[in-house]
């Protein structure tokens, strides 16, 4: 994410958000007291569900703190999930957002489409609204994926 973005943990719609040690979907869940609001969970279990239901790809999503380099660690998380896995990993304190594909999932998910995506996101981030970022992530690269 560029310099001038932040994201606001304490945003008033969507309660506090540890940005250290939050995981969901295949990768982990780590959740707790620490993580998302309840509210939040909801809406990004419906988010992924409708994403890898609609299109057949599993999504999974990683908010968390990713070492430097941070492309090398999301690519690292990726490795537990499947060729036709897409990986959003989000570290709110390094300001950083990657889009990790697969050998499959990258034939249905070209760069452009990750990179729109990837800008829709920040935008939300930079208003302080992480989960409805996350939300919009899945659902653009859902469509763009296309159905099954």
């Amino acid at each position: 994410m560029s310099g001038e973005s932040r994201i606001d943990p304490n945003h008033p719609d969507y309660g506090p958000v540890d940005p250290h040690h939050v995981q969901y979907g295949p990768i982990g869940h780590d959740l707790g007291a620490n993580g998302f609001t309840a509210r939040q969970l909801a809406r990004l279990d419906e988010a992924l569900t409708l994403s890898s239901r609609e299109s057949g790809l599993t999504f999974s999503l990683y908010v968390g703190e990713l070492k430097a380099p941070t492309r090398a660690h999301a690519e690292a998380l990726f490795e537990r999930l499947t060729d036709d896995s897409v990986l959003i990993a989000v570290a709110p304190g390094e300001r950083a957002l990657h889009i990790v594909t697969g050998p499959g999932s990258s034939r249905r998910l070209p760069n452009r489409a990750c990179a729109l995506a990837a800008l829709a996101m920040r935008a939300a981030f930079t208003s302080g609204d992480l989960t409805g970022g996350l939300v919009t992530g899945l659902r653009m690269l859902s469509d763009s994926a296309g159905r099954i």
